[in-house]
C-alpha cells in the first residue's frame, strides 16, 4: 500500500441542531480510548458495534485537514482487552451517517464528560474537493485540536 493510500483527509465541523437524526440512514454506538495521545502519533483502539478497530494517526497538517491514518480490524476480544490499557478518558458516542450529495458525513454525538458536544465530520477525496454543506452543518472547527477525539479523552468537553 502506499503511504498515499494511507492519507486521511477530513474536515469537521459543530452541529447546529439534530436535524441530521431524521436524515441519518445509520446508527450505533462507539466505545475508544488511546494507547498514545501525543499529537505526532496517536494510537487508538475502538469498539466500534461488535467490530474492535486498532487505529495509527499522525501529526495533522497545518490546516488540521490531512494526515496519515493506518487502521485494522481486530476482534472484540482483543479492542476490550487493549481498552483496559488505554489512557484514562474513554469516550462514549452514538455515531449517525447522513448522505449529502456524493459524500457522507458522520455525526458524532458524544456522552459522560463530552456530553453536549455533536460534531460532523466528512472525508474527502483532495483538500479543495467541493462538498454540499447540510443546514444542520455549524462552525467549521478542523484543525481545532480541542476538538481531536484524543484530546476529548484528556481535556473533555465539560471542562472548557
Amino acid at each position: 500500500m502506499q503511504q498515499l493510500d494511507m492519507i486521511e483527509i477530513e474536515r469537521k465541523f459543530l452541529v447546529k441542531s439534530d436535524a441530521f437524526k431524521q436524515e441519518a440512514f445509520k446508527s450505533y454506538s462507539i466505545k475508544q480510548g488511546f494507547l498514545n495521545s501525543d499529537a505526532h502519533r496517536t494510537v487508538r483502539v475502538r469498539l466500534k458495534k461488535d467490530t474492535g478497530y486498532l487505529t495509527i494517526k499522525g501529526k495533522s497538517t497545518e490546516n488540521g485537514v490531512s494526515r496519515f491514518e493506518w487502521e485494522k480490524e481486530i476482534t472484540t476480544i482483543e479492542a476490550e482487552a487493549l481498552l483496559l490499557l488505554c489512557e484514562k478518558g474513554t469516550i462514549h458516542k452514538t455515531r449517525y451517517e447522513v448522505v449529502a450529495g456524493k459524500h457522507t458525513f458522520e455525526i458524532d454525538v458524544f456522552f459522560n464528560t463530552n456530553e453536549g458536544l455533536i460534531v460532523a465530520e466528512v472525508e474527502l477525496n483532495s483538500e479543495d474537493e467541493h462538498f454540499e454543506k447540510p443546514e444542520w452543518l455549524g462552525e467549521e472547527v478542523t484543525g481545532d485540536v480541542r476538538y481531536y477525539n484524543s484530546q476529548l479523552s484528556n481535556r473533555p468537553y465539560k471542562t472548557w
